[in-house]
């Protein structure tokens, strides 16, 4: 399971907090798919960062037993000056890969990126879709026990969306996800449950439907 203890996050503005996340209590269940939902600035890209071990909170505790993948969809994460092929192999040796499994990952990640010549430029020549792309390629090479996706399944054309799509449903049979999205249809399909992220507070919903309903109703 996921615990959040009296977690707080935010971010100083002037002379002003911007509370994200504000003495937030929530268990979320092991073994579920889970859809964010939120307004944008509410806060749901900087949970996954928080989850990924990327960013903190400023007081609480955020803590799981589970694995975590960092945020795929996020442009953040690598090193600009680093080639593609470079930061795959950086990645693959912080989490202990050998040479071999680094040379299949390395091989995976390039086709299934498709970014061709820019696997071997910097990634400061990237786009951010680009950037999307080949962290969405590197976490599918490896074994999470949570995917975190920001959006990644709006990046590129429609053949590299279905690509992205169909490598997704292969992978959540051996692993959960929690997924940051707008796309209605897609959180009803790819998730059992819901987080509802509204003015620093989180609530959780068993049913997606219900998580959905509690995003519109925030919107009206």
């Amino acid at each position: 399971m996921i615990v959040l203890e009296n977690a707080t996050k935010y971010y100083k503005m002037k002379n002003e907090k911007k509370y994200v996340l504000k003495n937030v209590y929530l268990t979320i269940p092991s073994s579920i798919n889970v859809g964010i939902l939120g307004r944008n600035g509410a806060g749901k890209s900087t949970l996954l960062r928080m989850l990924g071990g990327i960013d903190f909170p400023n007081s609480g505790k955020i803590y799981s037993d589970k694995r975590f993948s960092w945020p795929m969809g996020l442009a953040g994460g690598f090193q600009p000056s680093m080639t593609g092929r470079q930061n795959v192999k950086f990645v693959c040796r912080v989490f202990g890969k050998n040479q071999k499994e680094i040379d299949e990952a390395v091989e995976f990640v390039k086709e299934f990126s498709e970014l061709e010549e820019f696997f071997d430029m910097p990634i400061k020549t990237y786009s951010s879709g680009m950037r999307s792309r080949l962290s969405f390629g590197l976490s599918l090479a490896f074994d999470f026990d949570y995917l975190l996706i920001d959006e990644t399944l709006s990046v590129g054309d429609k053949h590299f969306k279905d690509k992205s799509k169909k490598a997704l449903m292969e992978k959540i049979e051996r692993c959960n996800i929690l997924l940051v999205s707008h796309a209605m249809p897609i959180l009803r399909e790819m998730c059992d449950a819901g987080i509802v992220v509204n003015n620093g507070q989180m609530k959780y919903f068993d049913n997606i439907d219900d998580a959905i309903k509690e995003y519109n109703q925030i919107n009206k």
